[in-house]
């Protein structure tokens, strides 16, 4: 029996939520095919290692594409990649981002555009190729199998403007998906996770995160991977539409 496909976005490397996610799809009984901008992971996070070895960790149940998501013809290379060398993708995880921080005082148009280039009109056209490929798929059995769609979103806005604002005209993308798609068997969901410590974090920002966490803790890749293994699963068929906060009651202190 074929295994489903699910296609992951931002897996460049392998303490990322990504990554994370990856490995759980993978041992759920997915083929993924995860894509990766080593330019950005050298521009922010003090470079790109380890995804050698993270593709030898995922075997043969994965590929890895690199494509630049400020392209507008990314989604169709990665998806056109896809298709050649695994099949129709079933699932669509949205886990780039651009991220720099800056405020209403000090962002430069340059990085306005490029958050929402990347964050925004990235995550509509490959929610909207995701869905071409599907219809294309099930042509006239329109009781077929459609997909899924989860989105990764946050809430982090001050002192972080284009990229909290990007991630919030993502979140209506996203919503509307559910009803627009829902024609063709297409759940779609945004999955904010509150701060999870990928290694971003200085000791400062992990001490504040720490502070505002009922559950004493802070999130893990796995611990969103978990969820997203239930919202692209069967059992996650009745979830759509929705704006999910799974982050051990961080955002319960508003």
């Amino acid at each position: 029996m074929s295994r489903p496909v699910a296609v992951i976005t931002g897996v460049g490397r392998p303490e990322g939520i990504g990554a994370g996610i990856a490995r759980t799809l993978i041992a759920d009984g997915w083929s993924v095919a995860v894509s990766y901008f080593t330019p950005y992971d050298d521009r922010v996070n003090g470079g790109a290692t380890g995804l050698e070895g993270l593709l030898a960790e995922f075997g043969d149940h994965a590929i890895a594409v690199p494509v630049d998501l400020e392209r507008a013809d990314a989604a169709s290379v990665l998806f056109g990649e896809v298709s050649a060398r695994l099949g129709t993708a079933s699932a669509l995880v949205l886990s780039h981002a651009e991220s720099v921080d800056s405020s209403i005082l000090d962002t430069t148009v340059e990085s306005f555009d490029r958050h929402f280039a990347v964050n925004t009109r990235a995550s509509w056209l490959l929610i909207a190729e995701f869905a071409r490929r599907i219809e294309a798929a099930r042509g006239a059995d329109e009781s077929a199998d459609g997909g899924a769609i989860v989105a990764l979103t946050s809430d982090h806005t001050t002192h972080n403007l284009p990229y909290g604002a990007s991630k919030g005209a993502l979140d209506r993308i996203v919503i509307a998906a559910a009803r627009e798609l829902g024609h063709l068997g297409i759940r779609s969901n945004a999955l904010n996770p509150g701060p999870v410590d990928t290694g971003w974090m200085t000791d400062e920002v992990r001490a504040a995160a720490l502070a505002a966490q009922p559950t004493g803790r802070l999130g893990t890749p796995a611990d969103v991977a978990e969820l997203v293994s239930f919202l692209v699963s069967p059992r996650g068929a009745w979830v759509t539409g929705q704006l999910l906060h799974a982050d051990g009651g961080f955002a319960a202190r508003y």
